[in-house]
């Protein structure tokens, strides 16, 4: 279909399924990679960039309640705390593009003269 589509797709895989703490993030990458197509490659890519933009908006939306409930002061401790949150949320870009390398690989790269 698309790597935007498979990126959004995987994004809110991602957002149902990361109660789960390594199967999720790998689940949501196969999604991503699932619906990106195009081989092993470009769904590693999707579901890298879906584990990004899933970690982002978790990073904004975590300084954004932090800084309503307690200030500057909130705001210095969610920033701080925002870059170990980065740093733990990149685990999961890497699982989500170990996922979507394995739905990549299992939907194939779609060049087929028959499609």
């Amino acid at each position: 279909m698309g790597l935007i589509l498979g990126v959004i797709m995987g994004f809110i895989a991602m957002l149902f399924l990361s109660w789960i703490p390594i199967i999720g993030p790998i689940l949501a990458g196969m999604v991503a990679g699932i619906i990106a197509g195009g081989g092993a490659s470009r769904g590693a890519l999707a579901g890298f960039l879906s584990g990004i933009v899933g970690a982002l908006l978790l990073i904004v939306l975590m300084m954004f309640f932090t800084t309503l409930l307690a200030g500057l002061a909130g705001f210095l401790m969610a920033l701080f705390g925002g870059i170990w949150l980065l740093l733990a949320s990149l685990t999961d870009a890497l699982l989500g593009l170990i996922g979507g390398a394995i739905g990549g690989a299992i939907v194939g790269s779609r060049e087929h003269p028959y499609y």
